[in-house]
């Protein structure tokens, strides 16, 4: 169990106030009990790290962090995507919620439920900012095409002296040559910065076996991962001189 008090990886002013727009909606027994063990119990330990809501008020969409994983089972993800509909003229609701390993993946969740990509930046004011140009370029790529893979298994270690997070996804791509993918993301806690990389593995035993190594110390480097073949068909050869047909004078 953890000794810190729960918090994002950055030392930051997380005043927040969060509003679902629900308190004056109504939901059938099931999602209002779903709803309050869920998201409400867990409310004041909720940081919204990015949040947009549609003109008409009828659907909102959330990427938040919990302060409250770090009491949970060890490895537990922090990060929870939270998908909001309204039905204004019956006064109800309902929802949908993932919890996720890593932001990017939370915003690639919303983003498949109809959020628009350029409304859920994360608040530069709150957790860490990515320490280089790989990181934020894998990010992106995450949140882009985060419905290329599935998530297997992750696993996030919250120790100050090595906050990592661990992610191992399935290419969804038949023809995927590296079809295991691992990310790491590791935290530098004094810098208030991430970086995020990854690594392609033959087999799901492979990937599990890496991120085994890290959590118990070793620093291994991810291998590569290798690109998907290309379909196209190569071009033909251009035609030399001795392939031209010979012609007979007369």
């Amino acid at each position: 169990m953890p000794t810190h008090e729960p918090s994002p990886p950055a030392d930051r002013d997380l005043s927040h106030s969060l509003n679902f727009r629900v308190d004056d909606l109504d939901a059938d027994d099931q999602i209002s009990a779903a709803f309050f063990r869920l998201v409400s119990v867990h409310e004041d330990m909720l940081v919204s790290l990015a949040e947009h809501h549609s003109a008409d008020g009828a659907r909102s969409f959330y990427v938040l962090y919990d302060g409250s994983a770090t009491w949970d089972h060890p490895g537990v993800p922090q990060y929870v995507a939270l998908h909001l509909q309204r039905d204004l003229e019956r006064s109800t609701f309902s929802f949908e919620r993932a919890t996720l390993p890593l932001p990017s993946m939370a915003q690639s969740w919303l983003i498949r439920r109809g959020c628009p990509p350029e409304f859920l930046t994360l608040d530069a004011e709150r957790g860490t900012a990515p320490a280089d140009e790989a990181t934020r370029a894998l990010e992106q790529r995450l949140m882009r095409d985060g419905d290329h893979y599935a998530l297997g298994w992750s696993h996030t270690q919250d120790d100050p002296d090595d906050w990592v997070t661990l992610a191992v996804l399935r290419a969804l791509d038949e023809r995927a040559r590296s079809p295991f993918r691992v990310v790491v993301e590791e935290v530098d806690i004094e810098a208030g910065t991430h970086t995020l990389r990854e690594g392609g593995f033959d087999s799901v035993e492979e990937a599990l076996q890496w991120c085994d190594d890290r959590l118990g110390g070793l620093s291994k480097a991810l291998p590569l991962v290798r690109p998907v073949p290309s379909l196209s068909r190569p071009a033909p050869a251009p035609k030399t001189a001795s392939s031209r047909p010979s012609g007979r004078s007369r």
